[in-house]
């Protein structure tokens, strides 16, 4: 465990009961698929009944769509708070670049889960993740389009889909230690958005 690791479990708050449940069921999912789930085999991962399940989500389309409204809201509002920290733009897309790196490393299921399962979720919460991730990417490329006026949104969008794309390839890659990915994805966004 790294120094970093050992800093974010001591300073991680307590899950709740559900939370600990949607963690588990990102799990499966990612290593499953979604449909390949059963809640049963969910509420024994869990350490409960199957039935028992529902006292804390009416349906495993529901705890899907906790999973990826919750993440896509998530990455948002702290991709907001980095940006407004920031001293500048410059600061503010190192912030934004670090953030996304931060995810990808702690939430890899959650990825996996999101590539495969999307067509999986419920309409609306399909819509709302849709919503939530525009608004994610037009971050990013407002702060693209503040260092370089001159870039068009569209093109500003694109980077930003590629960098996603880039850093979220994370679940798929574990040839490095930890920090040494960390530090490889950082330095290849910084390149693919450098001007």
């Amino acid at each position: 465990m790294t120094l970093r690791q050992a800093q974010d479990i001591a300073s991680a708050p307590t899950k709740t009961r559900r939370e600990q449940i949607l963690d588990t069921a990102a799990e499966l999912f990612a290593a499953r698929g979604f449909h390949g789930v059963s809640v049963s085999e969910l509420g024994a991962a869990c350490g409960i009944s199957g039935p028992a399940l529902y006292k804390h989500f009416p349906s495993k389309d529901a705890m899907l769509a906790e999973m990826l409204v919750s993440i896509s809201q998530e990455l948002l509002r702290e991709g907001r708070v980095r940006v407004k920290a920031a001293s500048g733009t410059a600061a503010a897309i190192e912030a934004l670049i670090d953030w996304h790196v931060d995810f990808a490393l702690r939430d890899r299921a959650l990825i996996v889960v999101q590539e495969r399962d999307w067509q999986s979720l419920p309409h609306e919460a399909r819509e709302q993740v849709r919503t939530l991730q525009r608004k994610y990417v037009d971050l990013w490329a407002d702060q693209l389009r503040d260092r370089n006026p001159a870039l068009a949104l569209d093109t500003a969008r694109a980077m930003a889909h590629g960098v996603f794309g880039l850093i979220n390839s994370t679940p798929h890659n574990r040839v490095l230690p930890e920090e040494s990915t960390r530090a490889v994805l950082t330095k290849m966004a910084r390149a693919a958005l450098a001007e």
